[in-house]
């Protein structure tokens, strides 16, 4: 499978939160064909494929999500001229926006900019603070009357952003949060056909993470997994950060560990790292993490859950930019922690004392 490849055609993919039906969740669901067994699409639109595993009923089962929605925006008035006001749709940082390209997705797609004062006519008060989200609007550069024919109150917008190649393995573009942890997912269904495995495998692209985690709350509660891992990103090392918050970029994945993550998970997670020889770094997670992790250790009677990160530096932004490398190695080691699980295993992340 070209990973790389599967990433970049998934980081053009449009789906805001809500709408991954839009371009994403066909992209995921085809990717997944001839990995899995059956595949199958459920109300809140997550993209669930599974593949059954050899050992005896019951067979212990592992869910692996990795969230495909992506931060985006809603149009929220009209304005005289045909100029467009919008809401933010997930954690958009109304920082970045300024002359950014978008899709306005009406009766059909209309490219725009987001518009805003030229600095030669703000006041010197105005030019000392970043713009607000309030005072910024979307130009499609056509009149108001076929505006208003095209565009309704409610209509998505996401970011245009073609995806670059920088040096190195490196990528950059947008969505990469999280459509990186899908990728994670396809290397490791990938990897997983070299090992015997006993396990059912639930490989999970969910949606609505950036807004309410709705996707992964759902998907849990059906497959009702004995082990959740949810893949996901967390911060690369970047300039003015704090170190002890970020992770290094093309120095492996992160596994999370704190109240969020079972311990035996984690230490499980951490020898099919070594046995792998794939380099690890670790996220302290001290409560919820905010990620589909969470989601799941809290579905029904509770799940064992665990947290493999991929480092990626401007978080929130059209720019996200990542390595391969960690990818790669983040499907390696997920296989090997799947094809070590059996009931034996299983049994033990319900021993606590």
């Amino acid at each position: 499978m070209d990973l790389r490849e599967f990433l970049k055609k998934a980081s053009l993919a449009h789906g805001v939160s809500g709408f991954e039906f839009m371009d994403i969740a066909s992209l995921a669901k085809d990717a997944m064909e001839g990995l899995v067994d059956e595949i199958h699409v459920d109300v809140l639109g997550n993209v669930i494929g599974v593949k059954h595993g050899q050992g005896p009923q019951p067979r212990p089962k592992i869910m692996l999500a990795g969230h495909m929605d992506e931060i985006g925006l809603i149009v929220t008035k009209i304005e005289e001229g045909g100029f467009l006001r919008f809401a933010p749709v997930g954690g958009v940082d109304q920082r970045v926006l300024p002359a950014h390209e978008v899709i306005v997705y009406g009766k059909r797609p209309l490219t725009a900019v987001i518009g805003v004062k030229p600095p030669h006519l703000t006041s010197p008060e105005e030019a000392k603070n970043a713009h607000k989200m309030k005072d910024l609007f979307i130009d499609t550069g056509l009149p108001e009357e076929e505006v208003r024919n095209l565009v309704r109150v409610g209509d998505v917008v996401t970011f245009k952003r073609q995806v670059s190649e920088l040096m190195g393995d490196r990528l950059s573009g947008k969505a990469l949060d999280d459509r990186a942890g899908v990728a994670v997912i396809l290397a490791c269904l990938d990897e997983l056909r070299k090992y015997k495995v006993d396990a059912d495998v639930y490989a999970v692209a969910t949606s609505q993470e950036e807004v309410s985690l709705g996707g992964a709350v759902v998907s849990a509660y059906g497959i009702q997994p004995d082990i959740g891992i949810a893949i996901d990103v967390c911060h690369g090392e970047t300039p003015g950060v704090p170190e002890w918050r970020t992770s290094s970029v093309g120095k492996g994945p992160a596994l999370a560990q704190g109240a969020n993550i079972h311990p035996k998970v984690f230490a499980a997670l951490e020898k099919a790292a070594k046995e792998t020889g794939v380099n690890v770094q670790k996220e302290i997670a001290p409560a919820a993490t905010g990620t589909d992790a969470w989601a799941m250790q809290v579905t029904r009677a509770g799940v064992a859950t665990g947290l493999v990160s991929i480092p990626l530096r401007y978080m929130h932004t059209s720019v996200e930019t990542l390595s391969m490398s960690d990818i790669e190695g983040a499907g390696r080691l997920l296989a090997r922690f799947i094809a070590s699980c059996d009931a034996g295993f299983v049994k033990e992340l319900k021993t606590w004392i």
